[in-house]
């Protein structure tokens, strides 16, 4: 059975992963099919994603099956090569999320631990249940988080908090997530919630939404002020009087749904 499937409606990709009886834990296996589904979207004409789990988790982090036979193997080579531009294999679970030119949404319910919170840092926004937990898990087996997290925490969290999280391993709950900038927003049904928020996205102008994706990206990059204005006077310049452009102006003089090829 494969561990990540795809499906496509309504302009949406559904990225789901199906290793449910295992809480969609990381082993080989699914970390290459995860890093496979979001090089498949690369080329995509989808305009969102939505990222979920099926069974009671999200992702609960590294199979611990999988921690054994890694500890057994030299790892050097694996780890240090840069095989998926400038990240290894593992990094790339996150970080290939992050090169899709569209939006992805991540909807997330019951654990979302160590490599699973990093997954789920891969997308540009967060939807959490209620009931769902959250852990930077990695200092509980003695390891720290490297599989995208030390580029994508930082980005949300003040540092205090980043550390607090590191060095305890701590669980904290959605609400606390969502405080201190883990969680975008908190819903009952949070698949639901992000699959109206990608239908919200998709109906937006597609070369609109690519190039506010990669301005932001840019941006979060550490780039200096005067190349993110340039930046943006780049990507104005290329959206301006285009058909994408031209038929959100009309649809709103018109009053009616935007029809974009």
């Amino acid at each position: 059975m494969p561990r990540v499937t795809i499906d496509h409606k309504d302009h949406v990709a559904h990225v789901t992963l199906s290793r449910a009886d295992k809480h969609n834990a990381l082993d080989d296996a699914m970390i290459n099919e995860i890093v496979a589904a979001g090089q498949q979207l690369a080329d995509t004409e989808a305009r969102a994603v939505v990222l979920s789990g099926a069974g009671k988790s999200f992702c609960a982090g590294l199979d611990m099956a999988s921690f054994a036979t890694l500890a057994q193997r030299d790892l050097t080579q694996e780890v240090m090569q840069r095989s998926h531009h400038d990240a290894n294999r593992f990094q790339e679970v996150a970080m290939v999320w992050r090169r899709l030119p569209v939006p992805v949404i991540a909807a997330i319910h019951g654990a979302c631990f160590g490599g699973g919170l990093q997954l789920a840092l891969g997308a540009d926004i967060r939807i959490a249940h209620p009931d769902s937990r959250f852990s930077v898990m990695e200092m509980k087996w003695g390891l720290i988080p490297d599989m995208g997290g030390m580029v994508l925490l930082p980005r949300l969290l003040r540092s205090d908090m980043l550390r607090r999280l590191t060095y305890t391993a701590e669980v904290i709950a959605a609400d606390d997530a969502q405080d201190c900038g883990l969680v975008t927003e908190v819903a009952a049904d949070p698949l639901a919630r992000a699959q109206a928020l990608a239908a919200q996205v998709a109906g937006q102008s597609p070369s609109a939404i690519r190039a506010a994706k990669r301005l932001i990206g840019l941006a979060e990059s550490g780039a200096s002020q005067s190349e993110v204005l340039l930046a943006e006077s780049r990507e104005q310049l290329a959206l301006i009087g285009q058909p994408d452009q031209m038929e959100a102006v009309a649809a709103q003089l018109q009053k009616r749904p935007p029809r974009f090829s």
